[in-house]
């Protein structure tokens, strides 16, 4: 009974092997994520020769049953990491990732001190005005009256 059991288990697992194995890449996906060496724009985007050259290798490595990083690997090799649509996320690459959110960070506290300074220094409401003329209160107070139910 256990060798049965096994035998089940073997070859269920067998069979999910191929079916949990990565979807092959899209050649689509990968010329929006690269860049072209002479227009710099992306792939998709491109219509230079080197960008139509790119384009025909991508989809030959694809056919070939390369994975999205080996094709990726194999542009950066021959073009450099500007081929890269995106920054590395390592290195000299993450000071692109971090630098922007640093910078968000900075100016929101840089505005919530100036707004705060901002409003330290109006005072109180009615403080620094000078009083009405006691005529013209009178005569306000009168035309305000007229309003009055």
């Amino acid at each position: 009974m256990n060798a049965r059991l096994a035998a089940v288990v073997v070859c269920a697992l067998a069979a999910a092997a191929p079916a949990a194995a990565a979807d092959p890449p899209r050649a689509a996906d990968l010329e929006a994520e690269l860049v072209c060496p002479v227009c710099e724009t992306t792939l998709d985007q491109s219509n230079a020769p080197v960008a139509e050259r790119m384009k025909l290798f991508i989809r030959e490595r694809i056919a070939a049953g390369d994975s999205e990083e080996e094709i990726k690997d194999a542009l950066v090799a021959q073009f450099g990491e500007g081929v890269l649509a995106t920054p590395a996320k390592s290195g000299f690459g993450l000071l692109a990732w971090f630098l922007p959110l640093a910078a968000l960070a900075v100016g929101a506290i840089v505005l919530a001190v100036l707004v705060r300074g901002w409003s330290r220094r109006r005072g109180p409401p009615g403080a620094g005005e000078e009083p009405l003329d006691p005529i013209l209160e009178r005569r306000l107070d009168e035309e305000l009256a007229r309003f009055e139910p």
